[in-house]
C-alpha cells in the first residue's frame, strides 16, 4: 500500500480521484477489526422482545380494525339504503351453504370417535350408558362450535384474505377509494355479517351431526337404540348447554371474518405476500378461536353455567 501511495503521488490524476484511492489504500493497510461476539442469552432475550413487540403491534392493529368495522356497521345499520344485499347473500352462500357438507361430515365422524372412546373407557366401570351424556354434553358445549369455527377459519378466512389481497395487488382497493367508496363498508361488513349468520347455523348442524354419529355407535356397539339415546339426552342434558355452545358462535365468526379481512388489507403487493398473509390469517383465526374458547370454558365453569 505504501508503494501504491507513492505511485499515486507521481500519477497525473485529479485531486478527487487521488484522494479517494488514497483513502481506500489507507483503509486496506489498517488491520481489520475483530468481530464482536454476541452473548447468546442477550440475543435470545432480544429475539423474545422483538416477538412480543410484533405481537403487541398485531393486537393493537386488530383492535383498531375491529373498532373501524363496528363503527362502519353501526353507521350503515340504521340506513337501509346503504345495505349491500347482493354481496351479503353471495358471502352467505360461500361461508354457510357451501361449507355445510364438510362440517356435517367431520362432526359426524368426530361424534363417532368420541362415542367409541367413551364406551371403551366407561366399559371398565360398567357405565357405558353414560356415553350418551358424554357425546351430547361435549358436542352441545364445545365440539360443535369449535369444529365449525376451525373449519371456517381454515376455509373461509383464507378465502377472504386471498380475495382482498388480490384486489390490493391489482390496485382495485385504490380504485374503490378513488370512487369515494369505503372499502370496509363495501368488502368487510358483508363478509362479517355473513359469517355471523352462517356460523351459528353450521354450529347447530355440527351439534346434530355429532350426536347422530354418537347415536349410531351407541346403537351398533352398545345396544342403545336411538329412542333411548334421545330419551337420555332429554332427561340429563339441560337447555343451557345448547345455549352456551350456540352463544359462542357469533363471537367466533366475527373474529374469524375480521382477521381474514385485515390480513387481506395488509398484503404488500406481490403474490408471495398474498400467500404469507393467507397463512397468517388461518393461524391467527384458529389461535384466537381456541384461546377464546378456553377463556369462555373457564368463565362458564366458574359461573356454574
Amino acid at each position: 500500500s505504501d508503494a501504491l501511495i507513492s505511485a499515486l503521488e507521481r500519477a497525473e490524476l485529479p485531486d478527487e480521484q487521488r484522494a479517494l484511492i488514497q483513502a481506500v489504500a489507507e483503509a486496506m493497510n489498517q488491520p481489520s477489526a475483530a468481530v464482536a461476539t454476541v452473548n447468546p442469552v442477550v440475543a435470545f432475550l432480544a429475539e423474545i422482545g422483538k416477538k412480543v413487540t410484533t405481537l403487541g403491534q398485531l393486537v393493537w392493529l386488530l383492535a383498531g380494525f375491529i373498532g373501524q368495522t363496528l363503527g362502519t356497521l353501526f353507521y350503515i345499520l340504521p340506513r337501509p339504503t346503504r345495505w349491500r344485499i347482493t354481496p351479503f347473500v353471495a358471502a352467505l352462500q360461500d361461508t354457510g351453504l357451501n361449507a355445510l357438507p364438510i362440517v356435517a361430515l367431520l362432526t359426524f365422524l368426530v361424534g363417532a370417535v368420541v362415542a367409541f372412546l367413551g364406551a371403551t373407557v366407561l366399559e371398565d366401570f360398567g357405565a357405558t350408558i353414560y356415553t350418551v351424556d358424554l357425546v351430547a354434553f361435549s358436542f352441545l358445549r364445545e365440539f360443535g362450535v369449535l369444529l365449525a369455527a376451525i373449519l371456517l377459519a381454515g376455509r373461509t378466512a383464507s378465502a377472504f384474505t386471498a380475495q382482498i389481497g388480490a384486489m390490493k395487488v391489482n390496485e382495485e382497493l385504490d380504485a374503490i377509494r378513488t370512487l369515494g367508496l369505503n372499502p370496509v363498508e363495501l368488502l368487510v361488513v358483508p363478509r362479517v355479517l355473513a359469517m355471523m349468520f352462517s356460523l351459528p347455523i353450521l354450529t347447530f348442524i355440527g351439534m346434530i351431526s355429532g350426536m347422530v354419529g354418537g347415536a349410531m355407535v351407541c346403537a351398533l356397539a352398545l345396544d342403545i337404540p336411538p329412542s333411548q339415546f334421545i330419551a337420555i339426552v332429554e332427561r340429563d342434558i339441560a337447555l343451557k348447554h345448547f345455549l352456551v355452545g350456540l352463544g359462542k358462535a357469533p363471537v367466533f365468526a366475527f373474529l374469524i371474518a375480521v382477521i381474514g379481512c385485515l390480513e387481506g388489507f395488509k398484503v404488500a403487493g406481490s403474490a408471495q405476500s398474498v400467500g404469507e398473509h393467507t397463512t397468517s390469517s388461518v393461524v391467527q383465526s384458529i389461535f384466537m378461536v381456541i384461546l377464546l374458547d378456553s377463556v369462555a370454558a373457564l368463565f362458564f365453569m366458574e359461573m356454574g353455567w
